[in-house]
């Protein structure tokens, strides 16, 4: 029998990501430091009738080491390559040797915030042109959500707990917070968590674009997401998938495994409130940041570094800013926080992996990552948000935040392991 579920301690072992400013880890995380940005002119398709004609797109991938066979790519969409390919990364940096562990006891939890929604378009109009009779056999298991997870555990063998999160841009940071959960009720010993998205296709701009959501500065890519500053116009989409290995402290320390952090807190609500505008004053957040670092059994003045959900749009930067300092209090203004999407645009159900590998780094490192474009600070958002220039600072916890349309609040806490 597994120990009573508050003894189990879960660490990060492994990491893996697929980003429009690199395609595995060590890429990302140096051109993220260096402020590069992968936000660009959209060339997966002719954006010239959108009124945003920009994006962060995932460039020079190849999914094929991650799969069997050229044929079960082909029969994957866009966003489960990223997600399976990202998985395989993971695996691949954990160390794991799956033919020595019992795979009973391994699980995935890679959530979407909207699925193979390529493939959907794709077959609707098939559909539209050339009938029913035309429509791929494989339409379905490509398009729903769960696919990236299902074979992901498929190809390697992980009979654990298996399913996926979807809830809009927080989607990452819940399959995080379950996967977490999942190993403190000794359900599982390791678990493989994240999310991938692959939207940059015409329904997908043209659906955020008639929202008027989206910056629609065309003319200037690389600076067009802009969170915290003044003259942020929305968000710029972005695409990929980020995958962390989550073990049972125990089960890493016996395998000798590489420990990056440990994972000690989450916090889960609702704003109840509107289909896509925070609550008032980030009211929301700020309650799902409290749970967290009661979890955690951690104080606000203990977390370093927060990566700000920061999306750039008007009132998201403003509302989770306030929920910051109702949280922190006085030691908000000694906290950095910085904002990724600068870099990547939003991942939407990729970006909380993606951007808790970010905090692994940080933590490993003891470096944070600027918050680019940020030339003209918002009065109304007076952190310290690390701009433009990446930090050395000692990094000892982090909270990682993400806030998804619908109202759906995720806050997970990690800090540096010590045995």
């Amino acid at each position: 029998m597994p120990a009573h579920w508050t003894e189990r301690r879960v660490v990060i072992t492994g990491l893996g990501a697929v980003t429009p400013i690199g395609n595995e880890v060590a890429t990302f995380w140096q051109n993220l430091l260096a402020g590069q940005c992968g936000i660009d002119r959209i060339t997966h398709f002719d954006a010239a009738a959108f009124d945003t004609q920009i994006a962060g797109e995932v460039r020079n991938f190849d999914p094929l080491p991650a799969f069997p066979s050229p044929k079960e790519i082909r029969r994957t969409d866009r966003y489960s390559q990223f997600g399976i390919f990202a998985g395989h990364q993971a695996l691949l940096d954990s160390g794991l040797d799956l033919s020595k562990e019992n795979c009973d006891e391994i699980g995935v939890l890679l959530g979407s915030g909207i699925g193979g929604l390529e493939t959907t378009t794709e077959q609707v109009k098939t559909l539209l042109e050339r009938g029913p009779g035309r429509i791929s056999p494989f339409t379905i298991p490509m398009l729903i959500g769960n696919m990236a997870s299902g074979l992901f555990s498929m190809y390697n063998n992980l009979r654990g707990p298996n399913y996926a999160t979807c809830s809009a841009c927080a989607t990452a940071t819940h399959a995080l917070g379950e996967a977490w959960r999942t190993i403190k009720m000794g359900d599982a010993n390791v678990m493989f968590a994240g999310g991938a998205e692959a939207t940059i296709i015409p329904i997908g701009i043209g659906g955020f674009c008639a929202m008027k959501a989206m910056s629609t500065r065309n003319d200037d890519p690389k600076t067009a997401s802009r969170p915290f500053d003044k003259e942020r116009d929305g968000f710029v989409m972005g695409e990929g998938a980020g995958v962390l290995v989550l073990e049972e402290l125990e089960h890493a320390k016996a395998r000798g495994a590489r420990i990056y952090c440990e994972l000690t807190g989450y916090g889960n609500t609702a704003d109840a409130h509107h289909l896509t505008a925070p609550s008032p004053g980030g009211e929301g957040a700020a309650r799902c940041m409290k749970v967290a670092l009661r979890h955690s059994g951690l104080n606000p003045g203990d977390i370093s570094y927060i990566n700000a959900h920061g999306t750039s749009t008007p009132q998201g930067d403003i509302a989770e800013t306030t929920a910051i300092k109702s949280v922190f209090d006085d030691h908000a203004r000694k906290l950095a926080v910085s904002s990724t999407k600068g870099a990547t645009g939003h991942m939407l159900g990729a970006a909380g992996a993606v951007e808790m590998i970010v905090c692994a780094k940080a933590i490993q490192t003891d470096t944070v990552p600027p918050t680019i474009n940020l030339q003209n600070p918002d009065p109304a958002c007076d952190l310290d948000y690390v701009p433009n220039t990446a930090r050395s600072m000692k990094v000892n916890a982090i909270v990682n935040n993400s806030f998804g349309f619908g109202g759906h609040n995720a806050s997970v806490i990690a800090k540096k392991f010590v045995g």
